[in-house]
């Protein structure tokens, strides 16, 4: 699979907002996130730097899913700010909401496929609902290319039931690329995959950032993808980010929880491959065999 010029997007702001930094495609600004009484999120702040990948880890309960819906715009800070590009989206109207939702690509936990549909279907949905006017020969050379350039060729015609996991994820993934977002939310992308196919996940997301030019934002609680694909990670602990950084930053900073949370995964983070440090020619992904 041979790589493609990558695109120059998202050049930065004229301005910059207070408190955010020139590299920032995402930046969370003391965001303050309560439902009634219980308050979720407690100003959280986050730079999540463009055409990187970041990691949100945190355990259950800790906000990562209101967080990730913040960031897609389905809800809105109680307080606080969500920078994207520069462009505060908190009070936005929700036409201009649906204008922005279109920088961001999901791809869902379980892939979220519509198992009525064929692959094809499945893929050329977007374009459907957000791309009226595209002729039908172009739909499907679009459709059909993206396919092929996720080593999904001549799958089109299958149903969702018909997939394996690794291959599933992908037809989610190549769903969420068809209309060319810069901001990539994965949710929980290796849950209920076996480990060498949440590897080859891994390389999936590694492969795609670097291919596509896109910003990657991954909410995991896959410690081991946590090392091998961020370039930065944030733990989330009771609706705060407690500790920020490298992997390793956390691993062995001095964030006493940061060290206690890794360490009850039992990973040894020594020993584990980081896709960051193979050459750009390495990454070259067996797609075939997920």
């Amino acid at each position: 699979m041979s790589a493609e010029p990558r695109r120059t997007r998202g050049a930065t702001p004229r301005e910059l907002p207070p408190g955010a930094e020139p590299d920032d495609h995402i930046f969370v600004d003391s965001v303050v996130k309560s439902f009634g009484d219980t308050q979720v999120l407690k100003g959280v702040t986050m730079h999540l730097k463009r055409h990187k990948t970041a990691v949100i880890i945190g355990g259950s309960g800790a906000g990562k899913t209101t967080l990730l819906r913040l960031l897609i715009a389905l809800e809105r800070p109680t307080s606080g700010h969500i920078w994207v590009d520069g462009h505060d989206i908190s009070p936005l109207s929700e036409p201009e909401l649906n204008v922005v939702r279109q920088q961001f690509g999901m791809v869902f936990q379980y892939a979220a496929l519509l198992d009525s549909l064929t692959v094809f279907d499945n893929v050329a949905f977007p374009l459907r609902e957000h791309r009226k006017q595209m002729k039908r020969r172009e739909m499907r050379d679009k459709v059909l290319s993206m396919l092929s350039l996720l080593g999904l060729e001549g799958k089109e015609n299958r149903m969702p039931s018909e997939l394996s996991g690794g291959q599933r994820k992908r037809v989610g993934l190549a769903r969420a690329l068809m209309l060319e977002p810069e901001i990539l939310i994965y949710d929980e992308p290796t849950s209920g995959l076996d480990p060498i196919t949440s590897r080859m996940v891994d390389d999936l997301i590694e492969e795609t950032r670097a291919r596509f030019d896109v910003t990657s934002v991954v909410i995991s609680h896959d410690m081991t993808s946590t090392f091998r694909i961020a370039h930065q990670a944030f733990l989330l602990v009771q609706g705060q980010v407690i500790a920020s950084g490298k992997p390793d930053d956390l691993a062995y900073g001095s964030v006493d929880a940061a060290r206690e949370f890794i360490a009850a995964s039992g990973i040894a983070p020594e020993r584990i491959n980081r896709v960051d440090n193979q050459a750009e020619g390495e990454r070259t992904i067996k797609y075939k065999a997920m």
